[in-house]
């Protein structure tokens, strides 16, 4: 006679069952967050049945409101409601492990053909085509998030400012004025009945606990790897509205202002990384091994370790602390109309990083047509860009 499984038996296959959907999903969905959303809906609700589309939704919207991985957010919110931190956090390593081994690969890659007077011509296509992969996605959040005057006047205050002030400690301070700016018109947004407040702050303490010690640590040890945790920790705790966003503020960081790569390698990485599937903050592995290529293999993978982990580590303290009490925080209406400020200079910093990065490119025909083609493609094509990617290194190594 057979014996029924047990609660806690059922419960580990159905985790183990959501995790291979997970690994599925983070080797087969290419994009930003909308891409990762359908997708998300397509396997998790649509053939899983783990959520109601509703929840999901819901889910999402909650983490567009925070800073951090959008995307990476919500699937790690998802493993939270199913199984709780532990899941969450496994969840949370499924999803961008395969794309941070990828990124690190290239980077090592990268940095060893350099080492010994090998040439990256074959990447020189890729990178006008990042460009071009930038000005589209700038323009289509800017045509989701701006619906009135004020957020275009935001997003264009936002790009002419971090175009003149190239300076990492810009982008903080143009999120501040912008959500400040919008919360005022709170008036107009929906008037829902308020609930007591019930806060955990244990994560929001370990979130700030940790950014306040890792800067006192950097600045005093003056130790490579420490300080790139803090970077990337704290550009994890600035940046709303997904990769794209986070480019303009990385590049300001370690190109602009650091120098840690060139910007060729910088522009060959974001181009590669829209050829990778999953979160495209697996960008910053690339960037952290190549910030510490001076201290040979181990050092390349310590810098993607830190940068890894610093870059996801935030918006996964931030989303297990809302996560909690968003049933009451979303009926206010100043914090749902902050979120139009955010959004609209995330895209004028978004515009600003296309023209900084295009400039010393407009003089080269070649490289103008690959923007501008690129452009074409992504808007009027339904080719997938990881597609356009393999092509353009295609194009660099015959010619």
């Amino acid at each position: 006679m057979k014996l029924a499984p047990t609660l806690p038996a059922v419960r580990k296959i159905r985790y183990i069952i959501f995790l291979k959907d997970v690994l599925i999903l983070a080797l087969t969905t290419f994009g930003g967050p909308q891409v990762h959303l359908a997708m998300f809906l397509d396997r998790l609700v649509t053939k899983r049945r783990y959520f109601t589309e509703e929840e999901l939704m819901e889910l999402t919207a909650l983490c567009q409101l925070l800073p951090g991985p959008t995307s990476t957010q919500t699937i790690t919110a998802l493993g939270y409601k199913i199984g709780g931190p532990n899941l969450a956090y496994v969840t949370l390593l499924v999803w961008c492990l395969p794309a941070v081994l990828i990124m690190t690969a290239a980077a090592i890659g990268f940095s060893y053909v350099e080492a010994h007077n090998g040439s990256l011509a074959f990447m020189r296509f890729v990178q006008p085509m990042a460009v071009g992969f930038l000005v589209v996605a700038g323009y289509r959040i800017g045509r989701k998030v701006i619906h009135n005057q004020t957020g275009l006047v935001l997003a264009l205050l936002a790009a002419l400012a971090a175009y003149v002030f190239r300076s990492p400690f810009m982008t903080p301070v143009a999120i501040a004025i912008g959500g400040l700016t919008t919360s005022f018109a709170y008036r107009k947004h929906e008037k829902m009945t308020h609930q007591p407040m019930n806060v955990h702050w244990a994560n929001f303490l370990l979130w700030f606990g940790v950014l306040v010690v890792a800067a006192v640590v950097g600045a005093l040890s003056q130790s490579l790897p420490v300080r790139l945790f803090e970077n990337f920790y704290r550009n994890g705790s600035l940046v709303f509205g997904g990769g794209q966003v986070l480019t303009p503020i990385l590049y300001n960081e370690f190109v602009a202002f650091k120098h840690y790569l060139s910007r060729e390698e910088f522009l060959s990485g974001l181009g590669l990384v829209q050829a990778v599937p999953g979160p495209v903050f697996s960008f910053a592995s690339y960037i952290g091994a190549l910030a510490m290529r001076n201290e040979g293999l181990n050092g390349q993978l310590l810098g993607s370790l830190v940068a890894t982990v610093g870059i996801f580590l935030p918006g996964t303290f931030l989303i297990f602390f809302v996560y909690r009490f968003w049933g009451q925080l979303k009926r206010y209406r100043p914090v749902r109309a902050s979120l139009e400020g955010i959004n609209a200079v995330s895209t004028g910093l978004t515009a600003a990083s296309a023209i900084v990065l295009f400039e010393p490119m407009a003089p080269h025909w070649p490289f103008v047509a690959v923007v501008a083609g690129t452009i074409l493609l992504l808007e009027f094509t339904k080719l997938p860009p990881y597609l356009l990617i393999l092509g353009g290194l295609g194009l660099g190594v015959v010619l």
